[in-house]
């Protein structure tokens, strides 16, 4: 087990039990625990226990701090949440009203399983195949374009200054690190350099910062048939340009092969029409636009970095990693797209 849970197996479940009995009620006999991801900061678990004579279903996260990177080390300045501050977020977000795993119990220092929480299972699906394409959620596709941009407006509307731990993350800032990870592997890539022009000379300017999700898209959102049910993954919140989130879900990569431009099924008519009920803003369709062809360009150097960050770390000498890498042509096709169409 990583550093976040220096303990067995066995162990976790006698600390989990320990704190289940006394912080959501039952005896604290824990059922079927079951590891489901675990990396350098976080871990993820499944269980069941009973309360109140029924079983429940539920997700243990324990969330350790993040390991510190040089300063020219490419995530170096990039927005991350870690720890307590993760949890806070997540509790931010029920508080505001977004589609978000239920928390149950923020451990704290009485607990003896570190930072992190304990969320209701949600069921439903993130596989974007299935969502697009299966029968059973044809309802969903009807809905999902209006209520990403509901959830995404309640999102908005969180007090950034009750998150102070949120890094700035704007328009400007945000193109000029990833064009310095670019420039950092020292080869010109053409394409690149003429996006990266068009970027600068388009940046959004003068809009009103909000906390920020980071990475809302396909694949972030467990669905069932009949809409959203949760929203994840809120690691890469930052504060920023709200339209960001709307922009990111509408990049070409994150439609899976859909012809729709949310998430491949729905409509940024209804995208922004969900979202400025949300919200109460007014969405300018060309600051959409820039957020959309961005996030193009984005992709295209987030694989780029992944494909080469073997010559960092052997580690990430992976068929995963190389795959991703060889897939940047594929956004920077989108992207010269995008300037055809403006002509």
């Amino acid at each position: 087990m990583t550093s976040n849970a220096p303990f067995s197996q066995a162990e976790l479940a006698e600390r989990l039990g320990r704190v289940v009995a006394r912080r959501i009620g039952g005896t604290g006999e824990i059922l079927e625990l079951r590891r489901l991801t675990g990396g350098a900061t976080k871990q993820t678990w499944a269980f069941s226990s009973v309360i109140d004579g029924g079983r429940r279903d539920y997700i243990l996260q324990m969330v350790g701090e993040l390991p510190s990177v040089d300063s020219d080390h490419p995530r170096a300045g990039m927005p991350r949440v870690a720890g307590r501050d993760e949890t806070l977020l997540m509790l931010a977000g029920m508080s505001a009203g977004v589609p978000t795993p239920p928390v149950r119990v923020a451990f704290d220092a009485s607990d003896g399983l570190g930072a992190g929480h304990i969320t209701d299972f949600v069921p439903g699906e993130t596989i974007a195949r299935k969502l697009l394409r299966e029968p059973e959620y044809a309802e969903l596709r009807r809905k999902f374009a209006y209520q990403c941009g509901e959830a995404v407006g309640k999102l908005h509307r969180i007090d950034p200054a009750s998150l102070p731990f949120l890094a700035p993350f704007g328009a400007e800032v945000q193109v000029a690190k990833y064009k310095k990870i670019y420039h950092g592997f020292g080869y010109a890539i053409p394409a690149l350099d003429v996006a990266f022009a068009w970027a600068e000379a388009n940046l959004p300017r003068g809009v009103p910062n909000s906390v920020v999700h980071g990475d809302f898209r396909m694949g972030n959102i467990i669905c069932g048939p009949e809409g959203i049910r949760a929203v994840l993954d809120w690691e890469l919140a930052c504060i920023g340009d709200p339209i960001a989130d709307l922009g990111w879900l509408c990049t070409n990569t994150w439609r899976f092969g859909g012809k729709q431009p949310v998430g491949g099924v729905g409509t940024r008519e209804d995208l922004v029409a969900g979202y400025e009920a949300a919200s109460g803003r007014k969405v300018d369709p060309a600051h959409l636009e820039f957020w959309e062809a961005w996030g193009s360009v984005k992709w295209a150097v987030m694989c780029l970095l992944k494909g080469q960050a073997h010559k960092r770390d052997a580690s990430e000498r992976t068929v995963e990693a190389f795959a991703i890498g060889r897939r940047m042509e594929e956004p920077l096709y989108d992207f010269y797209q995008y300037l055809t169409r403006r002509g």
